[in-house]
């Protein structure tokens, strides 16, 4: 078969379909009707059904969550899972992130690295198959989901209900394989009320807020404070601050308030270092101010436990795996209040071998003293399928028949939907050489890059799902 013919006579198709899914605004919203996650996310699934529909497959929905286009028949199932929900846009962009431009050889828009052009991609590569006529071993289905990006609903919606899949892949991180991902969990730091002061301090902190989301790095925060004396000090320390570190922020006085905010750079959760996270900056600064009592507990509290605590040494849960890598920690979000005091929300990715319950139960015993809680947990353990698994081995020769790359399958510390899979792995759609825009403004995918992983995914559902391959290895 001649995989790079058949795709590039689907290419216009490809871009058009890809668009149309790109211009839906699918970023988590308000619980509607018929829309858990928000119509965006469910607007996103519905146009995906549509498509289906349209090249008929079979397709279903759950819960307005999740749904699949399967195609066809057989005891065994191969499956496909990619989402369409994305994480807000951002700032700074330099075209709309929901109109899709084609520039310079580039896709813009926000969704079409993560994770709607590899969706897309798998999508075209399942329809080629079914037009080919082809007898399938495997019955396929292509597993779609709308709260990756969030809390995973939409898979524990789908797999309480529906069946789970022999073997599979997900279309969201990076080529050639990856077979392992660190364990992940999500929980809030809670701050419980101390005493005020008896005096009045000099600088109430009335509002600090930083972030959106547990799995991104905060790239903005803002703080609100009430300055009862030498306004002018404040400023003239913050305007130094700004300049020794070599900060971008700015400052503005509102209704006798002085606002303060801080400009850093996103990344991805599972590589907070490779960030500037903006929250860290200001409560640096403000550690240097005389505050009320709650705001100095939360500040030094800060200093001591959050700030800067990317391997999760500060939490007691530092450890390391040789193919799993070390552990990670990002906080996402870095919320105060003077009425209800600060919440930490922290995404916490740890190795095979690190006893996580216990290391959670050691570290709020200890915050106790400090005058903090923990609450909000969400927990998944480490995923890892062997190398050597015939699913990793077809795979890898697939994406090898089509790049000179002979990199070997790895772990992440990222999670995808291939954990929810007994026997799954990520498999694209990023190659060695492409510029890893997830989550960022002006997010990007190649053209040619976009097409090559339609031949990869092509020839690999062709292998497995109607030669056998797998099953022969």
């Amino acid at each position: 078969m001649d995989y790079t013919n058949l795709v590039s006579q689907y290419k216009d198709d490809l871009i058009k379909d890809l668009f149309g899914l790109l211009e839906i605004e699918s970023v988590k919203g308000e619980p509607a009707k018929n829309a858990p996650v928000g119509e965006g996310p469910k607007a996103a699934l519905d146009y995906m059904m549509s498509l289906g529909e349209r090249d008929g497959m079979i397709s279903r929905e759950v819960d307005s969550l999740a749904g699949h286009l399967e195609v066809g028949r057989g005891e065994r199932l191969f499956g496909i899972l990619g989402h369409v929900d994305v994480v807000p846009p951002g700032n700074g962009w330099d075209t709309n992130p929901f109109e899709p431009v084609l520039k310079d050889g580039e896709i813009i828009a926000r969704g079409v690295q993560d994770d709607k052009g590899p969706t897309m991609a798998a999508y075209y590569a399942l329809k080629i198959l079914k037009e080919q006529g082809m007898d399938f071993q495997y019955r396929t289905r292509l597993i779609i989901g709308t709260d990756e990006e969030s809390d995973w609903q939409c898979t524990d919606a789908y797999f309480k209900s529906e069946e789970m899949p022999d073997a599979g892949f997900a279309p969201d991180a990076a080529f050639p394989i990856i077979h392992g991902e660190k364990g992940i969990t999500t929980f809030n730091i809670i701050q419980k009320q101390t005493p005020l002061d008896e005096a009045e301090p000099n600088i109430e902190l009335k509002v600090l807020i930083s972030g959106e989301r547990y799995n991104m790095v905060p790239e903005e925060a803002e703080a609100k404070l009430k300055v009862l004396q030498n306004m002018s000090e404040v400023i003239q320390s913050f305007e130094d601050f700004l300049r020794q570190d070599n900060v971008e922020g700015e400052y503005e006085i509102d209704n006798g308030f002085l606002k303060l905010s801080i400009t850093g750079q996103s990344a991805h959760g599972s590589t907070p270092e490779a960030g500037v996270n903006a929250g860290f900056i200001l409560l640096r600064f403000l550690d240097g101010l005389e505050l009320d009592n709650n705001a100095t507990a939360f500040v030094k509290f800060a200093n001591s436990r959050i700030i800067d605590n990317f391997d999760g040494g500060d939490f007691g849960m530092s450890h390391s795996h040789e193919e799993l890598g070390e552990t990670s920690v990002n906080t996402g979000m870095i919320n105060y209040t003077e009425v209800d005091g600060g919440i930490f929300g922290v995404n916490l990715r740890y190795p095979e071998g690190l006893d996580f319950e216990a290391g959670l139960e050691k570290l709020e015993k200890e915050i106790q003293e400090d005058g903090f809680i923990i609450e909000d947990v969400t927990h998944q353990a480490p995923h890892y399928v062997d190398k050597e698994d015939p699913l990793v081995q077809v795979l890898l020769d697939a994406y090898r028949n089509h790049t000179d790359d002979d990199t070997e399958p790895f772990t992440i510390g990222g999670g995808t939907y291939a954990r929810t899979l007994e026997k799954g792995v990520a498999f694209g759609a990023m190659f060695k050489d492409t510029a890893d825009t997830m989550h960022q403004k002006n997010e990007r995918m190649r053209l040619d890059e976009l097409l090559l992983a339609t031949e990869i995914y092509l020839e690999a559902l062709h292998r497995i799902c109607i030669k056998g391959e797998m099953d022969e290895n």
